[in-house]
């Protein structure tokens, strides 16, 4: 059977991702990062999501990034509150919800990973429609990383490329949901949440994307909100 790593962050892009991974008939090695992000509770629905996609193996690696690097996730600045979907799209500053090489670091990790249990592919759920604040959500920079995958592994020099796959790369928040809920995706089971601690706040950036998305695709979100 071919295998897979699978970046599961608990988020719903990831719970996405890991629903495609299964229907392409991969067994599934998720790998998911704790890196003193503020909305930690989303490592709890990975796992929750691992269980649902009843993973091979399911391995959560701690990083304490807030020591190396400055980002509104880690602590060490405002969350954006209160802006609408329009404000959001039409930023041309990269958001303070940035955290410096975050994929670099997530994806050369995965790498390594990827390589000890001798996979085909790594899989992660980024995509660069709604709004491309993050520079390495962007489809250049993992086509650039494919290049490191093939430079810098054993199993790539043997003539076994693992290859690095975006499925989600192309679509909007709608249409992710629209998939999720046609491969079975449990939304109840992700956190998007920046800010919400028992309850999704509904007014972070996040909250603001996930629940136009799921408006105009035409869905409820199962989630409770605080507003």
């Amino acid at each position: 059977m071919k295998r897979a790593v699978c970046l599961l962050s608990g988020g719903m892009d990831s719970a996405v991702t890991i629903a495609i991974v299964k229907k392409e008939g991969y067994e599934i090695y998720a790998l998911t990062f704790e890196y003193e992000q503020i909305h930690n509770k989303e490592v709890g629905c990975a796992i929750r999501l691992a269980r649902d996609f009843s993973v091979k193996e399911h391995k959560i690696f701690y990083l304490d990034l807030g020591r190396i690097v400055k980002s509104a996730l880690t602590g060490d600045d405002e969350i954006p509150m209160d802006r609408d979907v329009e404000e959001i799209k039409k930023q041309k500053r990269i958001p303070k919800t940035y955290v410096p090489a975050r994929n670099t670091i997530f994806l050369s990790l995965s790498l390594a990973y990827a390589e000890t249990v001798d996979a085909d592919a790594i899989f992660i759920g980024a995509h660069a429609v709604d709004y491309s604040g993050y520079p390495d959500c962007r489809p250049e920079y993992f086509k650039k990383f494919q290049g490191v995958a093939n430079l810098a592994t054993k199993r790539a020099v043997e003539g076994k490329r693992i290859e690095i796959r975006t499925p989600l790369i192309n679509c909007d928040k709608a249409e992710i949901v629209k998939k999720g809920f046609e491969l079975g995706v449990d939304f109840g089971h992700t956190w998007s949440c920046y800010k919400g601690d028992k309850l999704p706040c509904g007014r972070c950036d996040s909250c603001v994307l996930r629940l136009n998305g799921f408006r105009e695709a035409g869905y409820n979100d199962p989630l409770e909100y605080e507003k």
